[in-house]
């Protein structure tokens, strides 16, 4: 094998499959809507594990249902090693669940991971990290970046690069990855067994958004989603100007309900279990947005119920 002060470039495959009846990766991937969300977690996951967003480069992204199979390449030995040793201790794993969960709005996202290089099942050897290290150094890379991986790697550099000029917390910051050290893990907890909160004098029990309320949202609320993401950058430093500006101009010609999507997304991503009804609620109030409210709370449906 070459020395580590050499350049050493090796590539291999990781295979991603949900276990979820719900959840089909290859298929979300394939949709225009999230495949920039599903990569950003790509990135982050794979950031996390060596270290830094240029540890691992991904080269192309397969859909081969149920597998949605990710083909890497390594630059430097001692980023494949960080990786392995991630990858063996189930860390890679358990930051693209959670970079996946909120990426994706949703509670649980259970993901098998298999890495391969060439014909060898790596799995199965993750104990013998030299031995590793040599298949992957043995498979070159059999192809370029994909034009599709070097469009979305630049708009999530761009956005990134955003993010950091306003000063943000970024949602892709590397450190050694455990349970405490996820941006989102670090910084929220749990919300009090029964905490309610008041509407039209009436009380309602607090939770995390759905993605039945972010549907519903970016369906409703229309022209006013700039005003309702004002209210929201109150108190999330990821929705400070010009964010909601560059949004309104990079999804443009998708319309208002794209717009609107992507706004309350970048909230739940940075807010995490933060992103409560409770706070989107108060943010609709404070924009005379009383029946996408309502319909939030489930109240129209009620009244049709009993009339």
């Amino acid at each position: 094998m070459a020395d580590s002060s050499d350049l050493w470039i090796g590539s291999a495959y990781v295979f991603l499959q949900s276990t979820s009846e719900k959840i089909v990766l290859p298929c979300l991937y394939g949709s225009s809507q999230l495949k920039s969300s599903i990569f950003r977690a790509l990135k982050l996951a794979f950031a996390d594990s060596t270290g830094s967003l240029n540890g691992v480069d991904i080269l192309k992204v397969h859909c081969s249902e149920p597998h949605l199979i990710i083909q890497i390449k390594f630059c430097m030995q001692e980023n494949c090693r960080k990786f392995l040793r991630s990858y063996r201790a189930g860390l890679f794993r358990d930051s693209l669940q959670n970079h996946l969960q909120v990426t994706l709005s949703v509670n649980d996202i259970p993901v098998e991971v298999e890495l391969k290089a060439g014909s060898e099942r790596l799995d199965h050897m993750l104990q013998e990290e030299d031995r590793c290290l040599e298949c992957i150094y043995k498979e070159k890379p059999d192809r370029l970046r994909d034009e599709e991986i070097t469009e979305l790697e630049e708009s999530f550099r761009s956005l990134t690069f955003q993010q950091k000029s306003n000063n943000m917390t970024p949602t892709n910051e590397c450190r050694p990855l455990n349970s405490s050290s996820l941006p989102y893990c670090s910084v929220e907890s749990s919300l009090p067994a029964g905490a309610t909160f008041i509407f039209q004098e009436q009380s309602f029990v607090n939770r995390t958004l759905t993605p039945e309320d972010h549907q519903k949202f970016a369906k409703l609320v229309s022209k006013k989603w700039k005003q309702v993401g004002r209210s929201l950058q109150k108190n999330c430093r990821a929705l400070r100007d010009p964010v909601i500006d560059n949004l309104a101009h990079e999804y443009d010609r998708e319309g208002l309900y794209e717009q609107a999507y992507q706004l309350l997304l970048m909230f739940i991503q940075s807010e995490g279990k933060r992103a409560t009804l409770q706070r989107l609620i108060a943010a609709l109030e404070e924009n005379s947005l009383t029946t996408l409210a309502e319909d939030l709370l489930g109240l129209h449906q009620s009244e049709n119920d009993t009339s």
